[in-house]
């Protein structure tokens, strides 16, 4: 009888205590709750907004053209006056007859100056005869020049061999020109032939006249001669290069 008496007092004390466990934590969820915030997602979802997207038509050529006449000056060098003089109509033909801008050569100045006209039909033609003329100015030999105006995606790119090593000075500077142009330029014109590209040795300034890809290729090969590397060695990597792009396209 006091065996069951004990049993039924544990049971009564284990269900106050569960009463109390729970009492409280109801007590301290009350307390802790707050009111839910709506995410952005489910307040999107709830506005029935119809999200329509823009369309732009495509501008025509007249519209582009502003009032305002474009300008641009090109320098030029004083060795390059005589070539200049000597090639003045080779140069004014395009640039007037074909890209219809105007242009003139400012003696104070020594610069040549473009400027559009109301005959002008393409944006980027002052852009064009501006890299034209400065192709010429740098040396490029006038037929090459003329391709920048033919073709789009001729792009002009200088640097000096400073920009590569600069701690090579008086004779170590020396023959790293040497080594680029070679004996005879043969060494220019092998890397001209491969990479499809035009390039002029100015002393210390070299300058590439091609395409973007070309002129990467071109560009590794005047590096890696101005590092030191042998022209036979740069040369095998240079045709490896080349006839990887050729296959590519």
């Amino acid at each position: 009888g006091e065996f069951q008496t004990f049993q039924h007092y544990f049971k009564q004390i284990n269900l106050s205590t569960h009463t109390v466990m729970s009492e409280d934590q109801v007590a301290a969820g009350s307390s802790k709750t707050t009111p839910k915030r709506a995410r952005p997602e489910e307040m999107e979802l709830d506005e029935d907004v119809s999200v329509k997207k823009p369309s732009f038509p495509p501008i025509s050529a007249e519209k582009l053209k502003s009032d305002k006449s474009e300008f641009r000056k090109v320098p030029i060098p004083p060795h390059r006056f005589t070539p200049l003089k000597e090639n003045w109509m080779k140069i004014y033909t395009p640039v007037v007859e074909h890209l219809k801008l105007q242009i003139r050569f400012n003696v104070k100045t020594r610069n040549v100056e473009l400027k559009t006209s109301p005959e002008t039909a393409d944006v980027g033609s002052i852009q064009k005869a501006a890299d034209f003329v400065r192709a010429f100015a740098l040396g490029f030999d006038l037929e090459d020049c003329l391709a920048l105006i033919r073709l789009d995606d001729l792009f002009l790119e200088s640097f000096e061999i400073a920009d590569v090593k600069t701690t090579l000075k008086g004779d170590h500077l020396a023959r790293a020109i040497g080594r680029i142009a070679g004996k005879g330029g043969r060494t220019k014109y092998t890397i001209e032939n491969v990479t499809k590209t035009r390039i002029v040795l100015a002393d210390s300034k070299i300058h590439i006249l091609g395409s973007f890809q070309n002129m990467r290729i071109a560009r590794t090969a005047i590096c890696n001669l101005i590092l030191g590397s042998p022209p036979a060695k740069v040369y095998g990597k240079m045709r490896t290069v080349a006839s990887r792009m050729s296959e590519r396209f």
